[in-house]
């Protein structure tokens, strides 16, 4: 066998395929963000703009969430000591976890390094607690949540994606007393399209299935504290485990689940992805909490950040581009080729000082490739100005489709 061969090839057909990952070097600048500096491969450094980050609200500068942070790394030092079970544990995870449980009106919450190691532990963790658990999965969920659902080794069916006719069906053929969990999300983070929460929640009630979503894309920017859409709509009550992350709209880092005293107390002593990882340090939990406390009294931010996306999406159709559109704060615009896909994301870099990475399969299927732009608080007029100016032209000049505006 000729490893370094099979690893020539492998990476060559993601060349050919116009699908190979290029990582920008981006230095952000404290106060400054959506500003960055990009860092050359020659050495050489250039100003832009990110429009791709995933920090929605610019919670990564925030004074009260940096004051917080300082604070704990100045008392504590850097690391964490260990696992959560060794030396791991300390009064900022404490206090994290009192502010996520009541965030989401659960009675406890359950810190992880990251959203995906959360997804991950927790689904594959539940089929050990209820042995001969089926889990209902949409089609579109997230790679970790089907990573975790791979891993619990349990009978899964998916369903089309928010179909819920479909779910019924899958529902039905199932034994009624037999466990079984419903896995879904509230925003769809490709296409910013919401989950129909309520009608699944109907018929988990109807077939005594529990439920599971992803609020990754939700928290901090939906709901009256930013709880989520489950929040917004007055469901949280009604799910049994609500997964979230502190890495995007509440700018710092790590992913949790919020659920019963009783779920939390049960995925602590038997998740793998949990017991053997070392926690988050005291500094990144000191921060997240100051940033979801802050955001549970500041709708301003939130509202701000819905008027952004308003308006890039109202500029973007004007022009023809086509975007979809199902009224969240992700701004996708199809090309449906991933090489011109590459080509936009490098002449809006190299020509216009515009950061927006390629989103290509396996991401998103094949001919659906696309710039998912994020706009958020932080981006001023100027800024949104250029954007929609260099998409205008660059779509002319790479001869793209636009929607016919004239009926």
């Amino acid at each position: 066998m000729d490893y370094s061969a099979r690893i020539d090839e492998s990476l060559k057909k993601l060349h050919d395929e116009g699908r190979y990952r290029t990582f920008i070097d981006i230095e952000r600048k404290k106060g400054a963000f959506p500003h960055a500096v990009w860092r050359r491969p020659d050495g050489t450094t250039r100003p832009v703009t990110v429009w791709c980050g995933n920090d929605y609200l610019g919670m990564g500068q925030h004074p009260h969430v940096l004051e917080a942070m300082h604070d704990a790394l100045n008392k504590t030092g850097a690391g964490s000591g260990g696992t959560r079970n060794i030396s791991g544990t300390t009064v900022y995870h404490k206090a994290l976890e009192a502010e996520l449980a009541d965030l989401h009106q659960k009675e406890a919450a359950l810190v992880f390094t990251s959203a995906y190691i959360a997804n991950d532990a927790t689904l594959s963790t539940l089929p050990v607690l209820f042995p001969g658990l089926t889990i209902l999965s949409d089609e579109l969920n997230h790679a970790s949540m089907i990573q975790g659902i791979i891993r619990g080794r349990c009978e899964k069916k998916i369903f089309r994606h928010n179909d819920v006719a479909h779910l019924r069906e899958l529902l039905e053929e199932l034994d009624r007393d037999a466990p079984k969990l419903i896995a879904f999300e509230s925003v769809y983070s490709m296409d910013g399209d919401f989950g129909p929460i309520g009608d699944i929640l109907d018929l988990a009630e109807e077939f005594n299935a529990l439920t599971y979503i992803d609020e990754v894309h939700a928290v901090g920017m939906y709901g009256a504290r930013g709880a989520g859409v489950a929040e917004r709509d007055g469901l949280m009550q009604r799910i049994d485990i609500i997964n979230g992350t502190l890495g995007k709209a509440y700018g710092v880092m790590g992913g949790y689940i919020a659920t019963s005293a009783r779920m939390a107390d049960a995925i602590r002593s038997y998740a793998p992805g949990f017991i053997f990882t070392t926690s988050i340090p005291p500094a990144i939990a000191a921060g997240a909490a100051a940033s979801v406390r802050h955001l549970k009294t500041d709708p301003h931010l939130r509202e701000l950040h819905q008027t952004q996306a308003r308006i890039l999406k109202d500029r973007l159709k004007a022009l023809g581009l086509p975007i979809i559109d199902h009224g969240s704060h992700i701004v996708p615009v199809i090309v449906g080729d991933p090489v011109h896909t590459k080509t936009l994301s490098d002449l809006l870099l190299e020509n216009h000082g515009i950061y927006v990475q390629p989103i290509n399969f396996p991401t998103v299927p094949r001919g659906t490739e696309r710039l998912r732009f994020t706009p958020s608080p932080v981006h001023g007029p100027d800024e949104m100005d250029r954007l929609v100016s260099a998409l205008d032209g660059l779509w002319s000049q790479c001869a793209l489709n636009r929607a016919d505006l004239t009926g």
